[in-house]
């Protein structure tokens, strides 16, 4: 049997005003209110109300079979209350449904496991809270920011009660000779892995509208056809995973509506259930239906899902990003000894992965996605406004 295994992930960072040096210290607001405001709203009318429309009629009429996940992160459930309530609630309409797993990760999706252990481990629980009061969910799957892994991830995910699986991106240097479409364990076997299968993720959220790529268009019958010849490979009744993970965005926001990405998975979800022995299963599921020893897989190195390196230097290869990300976390610490909640909210907002991200200076393919998701004209200009507002944060401590 081959389950596919389908995680969204759904983000929106606070993103930044054009700070300068004359705001430092006249305690305005550093974050863009007016812009984050226009994105969610617009995000939410493009890709997250119809596309949870659609998925919830799927999971309806199909009675339960057709089973999905979402990782959430607690930026975009405050800016859901703040501009677009509904969506909150088309959410809730999934969770309600009893075929929705929420995973855990990072309240403010930021890079904390790199650098400060305690505020990880702070922003997890922070996280977890959340997906109980606003879904009445327990996570049980952990994926950090980017789907950011290495094995000391694992030892200290393993350490927080309650998670039994992680998924992270099957990078080939780790797989080497492998496949993806097994489970496997942590290298110490204490935790369940489920890596990305990610040339055909890839083929729905990056090449689904490129009319360069040979395979286009991308049809529901092709695609179910190629899913189908992956169970050729297993001949001993192992089951399978297929672990396609995508920004959720890639539906009507990455991939417009006039791409045919709705109908696309208006029509997938029937067409696997077609077949007897494919299915689908939530990450939570998915341990539990692994039929055989796992292999224990060893991650020395992190590994992430972005650009072609699938490592860390999306947000932490140049000059720029390095003095960024060192900077804040030396204020966080100011900001904890300080004792102001109000402090700390704006530097947990400021620890966002999207702030560094933003600095890239990757060219080409990568260096195209990198500008793509950037509210500011380049990266220096997203280190200058982040700088200004860390100069700020650092003002208002005084």
């Amino acid at each position: 049997m081959l389950n596919v295994v389908f995680y969204f992930q759904v983000h929106q960072p606070y993103r930044l005003r054009h700070v300068n040096v004359l705001d430092i210290g006249k305690n305005t607001d550093v974050f863009d209110d007016q812009l984050n405001g226009q994105v969610m709203r617009k995000v939410a009318q493009k890709s997250y109300l119809p596309t949870n429309q659609l998925l919830l009629s799927l999971i309806q009429k199909l009675e339960g079979r057709f089973r999905i996940a979402y990782s959430i992160t607690g930026t975009a459930i405050e800016q859901f209350k703040a501009y677009s309530p509904e969506t909150l609630d088309s959410f809730k309409a999934l969770a309600d449904t009893g075929c929705v797993e929420f995973l855990g990760e990072t309240y403010y999706h930021s890079l904390a496991f790199l650098y400060d252990t305690n505020e990880f481990l702070d922003q997890v629980a922070m996280h977890r809270e959340l997906m109980k009061n606003e879904f009445g969910h327990h996570t049980e799957t952990f994926r950090n920011t980017e789907l950011i892994y290495q094995d000391s991830l694992a030892d200290l995910v393993y350490e927080i009660e309650g998670f039994k699986t992680i998924i992270t991106e099957g990078a080939d240097r780790i797989l080497q000779w492998r496949t993806p479409l097994y489970a496997y364990k942590n290298y110490s076997k204490d935790i369940n892995l489920l890596l990305k299968y990610y040339q055909l993720s890839d083929d729905i959220a990056f090449r689904f509208s490129n009319r360069d790529w040979p395979e286009f268009p991308l049809t529901v019958e092709k695609f179910v056809n190629w899913i189908d010849h992956l169970t050729l490979a297993e001949k001993e009744g192992r089951n399978l995973f297929l672990n396609l993970f995508m920004d959720y965005e890639t539906f009507g926001e990455h991939q417009w509506a006039d791409s045919g990405i709705f109908e696309f998975m208006q029509h997938f979800p029937e067409e696997v259930l077609k077949r007897p022995h494919l299915g689908f299963a939530t990450p939570k599921e998915a341990a539990g239906l692994a039929n055989y020893q796992q292999e224990g897989l060893s991650f020395p190195e992190p590994v992430s899902w972005a650009d072609e390196e699938r490592d860390l230097s999306a947000w932490l290869e140049n000059d720029m990003q390095k003095n960024a990300i060192e900077t804040f976390y030396r204020l966080l610490e100011q900001v904890k000894q300080s004792g102001d909640p109000q402090l700390l909210e704006m530097a947990r907002k400021l620890s966002t992965s999207d702030h560094f991200y933003y600095m890239c200076t990757k060219y080409f393919q990568d260096g195209d996605v990198h500008k793509y998701f950037s509210p500011y004209d380049s990266p220096d200009q997203a280190y200058v406004y982040y700088i200004n507002a860390l100069a700020d944060l650092e003002e208002r401590l005084r």
